[in-house]
């Protein structure tokens, strides 16, 4: 009996071990369930916060490109302009207002610069050398490192030279090119004034025309508008769309620097002469540039070379240089270029006009009512590189009052310089947005009916 009770008590204890044996596994399964429906929990919301991640991400992606595509916000403007032009009909139609011309150029304009980054609108300041952004020695073609260029440093123009033309075709494809690498539109520049200045037909690409001073003394100005629709149409069948030109000084002293490329010394003739050619330049849709304001045909000294000043008296000025500017800004001229001569009866000091708020704001802004562009002459001219380093040169051209650099001796210092600038405050942003305007308003004039 004993023997029984003792094998009745091992049977139990067995099966106590087995049970406790069995609820450890159990739990220990439940452990691993759970811990396997947590990880995958986990991994599925680690899955769905990636998925939410890179759909948010592309969305972000796909808005920023949408809006720095200054083409997808003018496409906007101009679909939205269609669809108010044909209202639906309804049974009390309210009249719609047509927006003019010059509304809808500055609606398209204000919307592109309202997009661009702070880095783009400075760039767009800036017309260079090819080489100065891409860093080749000789630019012949426009390829990978172009494209690269423009996409860090999105300049508002870039000016040739004879060196960068070695054939027709070359020349076309290389502006082509150009053209579709660039985020926003570019003024493609040339110097093409006829004579000695002028690059397209010194590289044997365009028909040779007549100086200035050979085109005054026939003392026909229709000579000059021929000789501009000569040369705007060469310009603009390669692809250019700014020629820096035509030369509006007058040659008003002895041994002036500008006698053999100015219409003459009277400033009556010579703004017929000036205007004629701006016209023929117009009609083939190049931009024209008067140059070179007050006027550098007062000194007899050249600002490539070193300091040149001017000794006229503000009265002088006014009663002879202004004219032919005067009649140029009376007639729609886009663009002028401001000299770095010395001129200190009009500025007050020795500096390059370039620099001076005295006669870029007050005068040929405010006193001249000039509108459109300021575009200061090189600025690695002797007369400011030898004397200014490049970001201060660009600053304070910016400060007077110009809105376009023109070949800044160190374009990556000027830029910087004027991007620091706006930054710290010396320069404010809407300073810039208002050169922009004015630049854009010529680039973009063809997007709008007339």
């Amino acid at each position: 009996m004993e023997k029984k009770i003792e094998m009745d008590e091992k049977q139990q204890q067995n099966q106590e071990e087995k049970r406790e044996i069995r609820r450890k596994r159990r739990i220990r399964n439940q452990v691993l369930a759970y811990a396997v429906l947590i990880l995958l929990i986990l991994a599925a919301a680690a899955g769905i916060v990636a998925i939410v991640r890179q759909l948010t991400a592309a969305s972000q992606e796909q808005a920023e490109q949408d809006q720095e595509d200054p083409e997808a916000v003018i496409d906007d403007i101009l679909s939205s302009e269609e669809e108010l032009s044909t209202p639906e009909p309804t049974l009390t139609p309210e009249p719609v207002v047509e927006k003019t011309r010059e509304q809808k150029l500055d609606e398209i304009v204000n919307a592109v610069i309202e997009v661009m980054p702070l880095e783009d609108k400075v760039a767009g300041l800036f017309v260079v050398t090819p080489e100065a952004i891409t860093g080749v020695n000789k630019a012949v073609r426009a390829g990978d490192g172009t494209r690269d260029a423009l996409s860090q440093y999105a300049v508002g123009g870039i000016v040739y030279f004879e060196k960068n033309m070695q054939s027709a075709d070359q020349l076309k494809e290389m502006l082509d090119n150009t053209m579709l690498y660039t985020k926003y539109p570019l003024f493609l520049a040339v110097d093409e004034e006829g004579g000695s200045v002028a690059r397209l037909a010194s590289a044997g690409l365009a028909d040779k025309v007549d100086s200035a001073k050979d085109v005054g003394l026939t003392g026909d100005p229709n000579n000059a508008y021929i000789a501009g629709t000569a040369i705007g149409s060469a310009m603009s069948g390669f692809g250019f769309n700014l020629d820096f030109a035509p030369v509006a000084d007058i040659a008003s002293v002895e041994g002036s620097v500008m006698e053999s490329r100015s219409y003459g010394s009277d400033p009556q003739a010579v703004s017929g002469f000036v205007n004629a050619m701006l016209q023929g330049l117009k009609e083939q849709k190049v931009t024209g540039c008067l140059k070179h304001f007050p006027g550098n045909g007062s000194t007899a000294q050249d600002p490539h070379t070193g300091i040149a000043s001017s000794d006229r008296t503000a009265e002088q000025f006014r009663a002879e240089e202004f004219v032919t500017f005067q009649a140029g800004i009376d007639a729609g001229a886009e663009m002028i270029m401001v000299s770095h001569m010395a001129a200190p009866a009009l500025t007050g000091n020795s500096e390059p006009c370039s620099f001076s708020e005295a006669l870029v704001t007050d005068i040929l802004r405010n006193e001249m009512g000039f509108n459109g562009v300021v575009i200061t002459d090189a600025l690695n001219m002797a007369a400011v590189s030898d004397y200014y380093a490049s970001e201060d040169a660009a600053i304070m051209a910016l400060k007077a009052g110009c809105d376009m650099l023109l070949m800044p001796e160190d374009f990556e210092a000027a830029y910087n310089g004027v991007l620091d600038a706006v930054k710290n405050g010396v320069i404010s942003e809407e300073r810039i947005n208002d050169s922009l305007r004015r630049i854009y308003r010529i680039k973009y004039a063809d997007r709008v009916e007339e």
